[in-house]
């Protein structure tokens, strides 16, 4: 299936980009980060294609990992490119964003003339000097976790370019099982497309069919069922997990964040703020931070918070070696809240 970007996003927070492209007037640096993995690596692939061309191997040049070498990289950079107008550095997950780049930066204040660098980076520091120069002499390009408007538009995107309808009750499905991590939703949006075969709409029925639901949905249906007093519903879902070879020292602390975190959204909610301003504190969107208000709504925060402690005791139990985790994980579901 064809990938297909996010159009409002395409619009307005990447419209340097395409207009870089669509003109083939390069900026020495461009800058791609932020949590959206999936569209970093889109930007990424249409700039490889744009300044290197077709099949040009003798040019691009590709660094990941920490600890990359800038000293060889700018002694390339000063190389002349083989038959070419540019050679094209791209550098991922180097963290010089947050610490070394000093050096680099220095360079790409007055690079080579046919010297041009892409950086992709999941995490970066905004007051490095490295981000400052790529910000002031390039282009920095921050692709966040996107809203559930535009994903629901994207998801209806994707489909259509394979002939599939869906409708916005589906889609919401989808994303419950999903979450919002692109990456995630095209590889469910694959399994979709060749579950219904000459069917034209996917259904509710083909979502529950063959779409699988993240660890962190699980937790979420779990706290509810254990809100709701369904211990047997709770239970199902853990014994789901471990099914799914989850280990239960994972499920504790997925348990325990999300207690929190709907004991934090519950304070911040206490303060005046708004879903967007919590969402922001919590690091998710603003209809993520809406599902876990409506969640802790149903908590007291003295509850959430014993739940919280309740957690760590079960946690040091464990470690301890006077609970089999398996076992601690069970007691605490049916106990906690």
């Amino acid at each position: 299936m064809a990938p297909n970007e996010c159009h409002l996003t395409e619009r307005t927070l990447m419209k340097q980009i395409n207009e870089d492209i669509k003109q083939s007037n390069f900026k020495h640096s461009y800058l791609l980060y932020g949590e959206e993995r999936y569209l970093r690596r889109q930007y990424k692939d249409r700039l490889q294609k744009a300044l290197c061309g077709d099949g040009d191997t003798m040019n691009a040049h590709f660094y990941e990992g920490k600890d990359v070498p800038v000293g060889e990289i700018i002694d390339l950079a000063e190389t002349l490119p083989f038959l070419a107008e540019r050679r094209v550095i791209f550098i991922t997950g180097s963290g010089l964003f947050k610490s070394g780049g000093e050096r680099m930066a220095e360079y790409l204040a007055e690079p080579n003339e046919t010297a041009f660098f892409v950086f992709s980076e999941s995490e970066v520091d905004k007051r490095s000097k490295l981000f400052k120069t790529v910000q002031s002499k390039g282009y920095a390009a921050e692709f966040a976790v996107q809203d559930e408007n535009t994903l629901k538009r994207w998801v209806a995107g994707v489909l259509a370019k394979d002939g599939k309808k869906i409708t916005e009750n589906t889609v919401q499905l989808l994303l419950s099982k999903t979450g919002t991590d692109m990456d995630n939703i095209q590889m469910e949006l694959e399994k979709l497309v060749c579950y219904c075969m000459d069917r034209e709409v996917v259904t509710d029925a083909d979502v529950e069919a063959v779409c699988t639901t993240r660890i962190s949905s699980h937790i979420f249906d779990m706290i509810n069922a254990i809100a709701d007093k369904q211990q047997k519903k709770a239970l199902e879902l853990y014994y789901d997990l471990l099914a799914l070879k989850e280990p239960p020292m994972r499920i504790l602390f997925l348990i325990a964040r999300q207690c929190n975190m709907l004991l934090q959204a519950k304070e911040l909610k206490s303060r005046g703020y708004d879903n967007r301003t919590i969402g922001s504190k919590l690091g998710v969107p603003p209809f993520i931070a809406g599902k876990y208000l409506a969640q802790a709504a149903r908590f007291s925060s003295s509850t959430l918070h014993r739940a919280v402690q309740q957690c760590v005791e079960a946690e040091d139990a464990i470690k301890s070696g006077r609970m089999n985790d398996m076992m601690s994980v069970e007691i605490l579901i049916l106990s906690v809240l």
